[in-house]
């Protein structure tokens, strides 16, 4: 219940604060004196965006905040979800500064507006005019329905469930299309991969022929090289290898004579030996090197094809020539293995899909069951209303698909006389029609949802005469347990109200500001004597207000 609601610097509000009462509040004012200012500034409580054009002035910032008893609404569950401080006088916050900066708060903690709007929305329902539109609208027809049935909890799995089997068609379809690239792409995969495969790569292989071929093109001047140096080493006309030796023995028939000569002459026996193996394996390697050009062919054919590989493919090595082999045979072995993939995730859609369709079931079954409901309320209320004979029907499909909100399609149709057959609400009803069936509604989802407040912004567009009379009673008994705030023109209902308030416009210093006032007795009976007869009060109309109050 909104107890205080407090607005500072907001459009044409300097500033103001106002206490309702837990009952029936009657607020009412010329057009154009503010009424909707008052309901903007409400909205930003409840979560509405704002930007700087709610500024009065502009290097001001703007505070709009309400004082609720929530005691009796069953929210402390909702303060421990968000981490909240829980107090049975709870404060909603809103502040936006001339930076264009919006702040939110709940009992002075900052939320962001989600929450804010998400708290809002178990506190207040605000029925604008434009929302009498909305009863042809067949979104907000299944909202009531649902409101009616008690459909939250499962509805709310039904949703979660829906997010999990798109999330699933969603990766069965993006799979199915990599499926397709993949398979179109096979053909072309397998041409690199046999192709890279037959060429038989060796990591290290291009380096050795690289060094091979270098041979092969010097074998020459290197078999030239080898013959002259095995030459030098021993050769008839002077050999270093006997010149060696002979110096060895030389020093050892005096190693007897002379210590240092036996060591010298052991140095000179070890070199002999290492100079005999090296002229050994030079003859050796000089008999291997021979000029080769099929080899040089061979090798060079070779080169040309790891070569012309790593240009095709924009590498510059064998070893990252092998890597795209390996990386093309994973792709080929992946598109070839999509299908068993495919077929898994096929299994896992149709269980999800499954599952929705049972809580699909159990959630057209449990809006089934609010029809009759709906129909007899309404009837009910339209009665007491005037309209004897009008009556709402339902019309109710099972859609082939699940959608976001089930499978159901929900239309109501609507017929003022007994003559004529139910049709589009938006073609048939009138627009006092419209209202009084709109109240009919809000005395529905009021008794389903047990809001604290509610606020009725000229819900009474298009009655007036008996039919207000009876409106301003109807809604004076919503007011015995949900606290109702009611804009309104006609005197009939205003003086329903507990409590009455006008909206007025005032001018200072060549400034227009917009104000609210709470009446007492005497200013009440000049109020709504000036809605009755106009702004000049007369006798008759004096009259005419008491007797409204009375009544």
């Amino acid at each position: 219940m909104l107890s205080r609601l407090s607005i500072s610097n907001y459009a044409l509000i300097n500033s103001l604060q106002v206490n309702f009462h837990a009952r029936l509040n009657t607020v009412t004012g010329e057009t154009g004196a503010g009424k909707s200012i008052i309901l903007g500034a409400l909205g930003l409580i409840l979560g509405n965006r704002a930007d700087l054009s709610v500024l009065k002035e502009k290097d001001k910032k703007c505070v709009v905040e309400g004082l609720f008893k929530v005691s009796n609404y069953s929210l402390k569950t909702f303060f421990e979800k968000h981490d909240l401080d829980y107090d049975d006088l709870t404060i909603l916050r809103r502040e936006i500064t001339p930076s264009g900066r919006s702040r939110a708060f709940i009992n002075d903690t900052p939320v962001n507006l989600k929450t804010l709007g998400a708290l809002g929305l178990k506190l207040i329902d605000i029925h604008s005019q434009h929302q009498n539109l909305e009863l042809s609208n067949q979104k907000f027809q299944l909202q009531l329905v649902d409101s009616v049935a008690g459909t939250e909890h499962i509805l709310a799995e039904y949703k979660a469930q829906f997010a999990k089997y798109k999330k699933a068609k969603k990766e069965l379809e993006a799979l199915e299309e990599l499926a397709e690239k993949a398979k179109s792409d096979l053909d072309y995969y397998q041409f690199q991969y046999t192709q890279l495969e037959e060429a038989q790569l060796v990591e290290n292989e291009q380096n050795d022929l690289e060094k091979e071929l270098e041979q092969l093109n010097h074998s020459e001047e290197i078999k030239t090289a080898l013959s002259d140096t095995v030459a030098l080493l021993d050769n008839e006309s002077f050999s270093v290898i006997q010149n060696i030796k002979n110096s060895h023995r030389s020093l050892q028939k005096i190693s007897s004579y002379l210590n240092e000569a036996e060591d010298f002459a052991a140095r000179f026996e070890s070199v002999a030996i290492e100079l005999s193996d090296i002229h050994h394996e030079l003859e050796l390697l000089a008999e291997r090197v021979e000029f080769n050009p099929a080899r040089i062919e061979e090798v060079n054919d070779r080169l040309n094809l790891l070569y012309s590989l790593q240009q095709k493919h924009r590498v510059a090595s064998v070893a990252e020539l092998i890597k795209l082999r390996n990386d093309f045979d994973a792709k080929i072995n992946k598109a070839v293995g999509y299908d068993d993939e495919i077929e898994l995730l096929k299994v896992s859609v149709q269980n999800e899909k499954l599952a929705l369709e049972k809580l699909a079931f159990q959630l057209s079954a449990a809006r089934a069951k609010a029809f009759k409901t709906i129909e007899h309320s309404v009837k009910s209320d339209l009665k007491q209303l005037g309209m004897t004979k009008g009556r709402l029907q339902t019309v109710h499909q099972i859609l082939p698909e699940c959608q976001a909100d089930g499978k159901d399609e929900i239309a109501f149709l609507f017929s003022a006389n007994p003559d004529s057959e139910p049709d589009e609400i938006s073609k048939i009803a009138s627009g006092g029609e419209m209202s009084r069936l709109m109240l009919a509604i809000k005395n529905l989802l009021r008794n389903s949802k047990a809001l604290p407040t509610i606020v009725f912004d000229e819900i009474d567009t298009g009655v007036s005469g008996e039919i207000a009379l009876k409106m301003g009673t109807i809604i004076k008994s919503f007011s015995a347990n949900t606290q109702i705030i009611n804009i309104t023109h006609l005197p009939q209902i205003a003086a329903k109200g507990d409590a009455h308030f006008r909206v007025y416009k005032l001018e200072d210093k060549n400034k227009t500001y917009t104000s609210i006032k709470s009446l007492n007795a005497q200013e009440r009976v000049e109020e709504l004597a000036k809605m009755v007869g106009g702004d000049k009060l007369t006798e008759t109309t004096i009259k005419a207000a008491e007797e409204l109050l009375r009544n």
